[in-house]
């Protein structure tokens, strides 16, 4: 599960998905468990939920280039493009609201788009969190 976002802008609309899975994370007992992981350029924190092993990943790039760090986590960690979800803000959605997408184009999202591009595949699942327009 990767929260798209910029690192350095945490707290912004624009990262809300580094703040779900920070939420995640608390959900999930692994809040303290947070660590870097050079390899993707990543903070990482590992979990299981009803059977299934999880990683929860916080890009340390800007959201231009998050797929950098989706790709590099899915070598390191043996994923397929389909077994990974992405965490984002839609415009287009109302505050808070939330929709499930299965693959698709990036719709204009330059995180996705990223994504898209560095794992050579769209199967990817998103989770849009709308952020509505300022």
């Amino acid at each position: 599960v990767a929260g798209l976002g910029n690192y350095g802008l945490r707290g912004t609309r624009h990262s809300v998905g580094m703040a779900v899975l920070d939420r995640l994370a608390r959900q999930l007992a692994v809040a303290e468990g947070w660590r870097l992981d050079r390899r993707c350029c990543a903070d990482v924190a590992l979990s299981a939920a009803r059977g299934l092993e999880l990683v929860l990943l916080k890009p340390r790039r800007l959201m231009n280039l998050n797929g950098l760090s989706v790709a590099g986590a899915a070598e390191v960690y043996s994923l397929r493009p389909e077994d990974i979800y992405l965490v984002h803000d839609d415009l287009d959605k109302a505050l808070g609201k939330v929709a499930i997408k299965l693959g698709g184009s990036a719709r204009g999202h330059n995180g996705v788009r990223s994504c898209i591009s560095a794992l050579h595949s769209n199967e990817m699942t998103r989770l849009r969190v709308g952020i509505g327009r300022p």
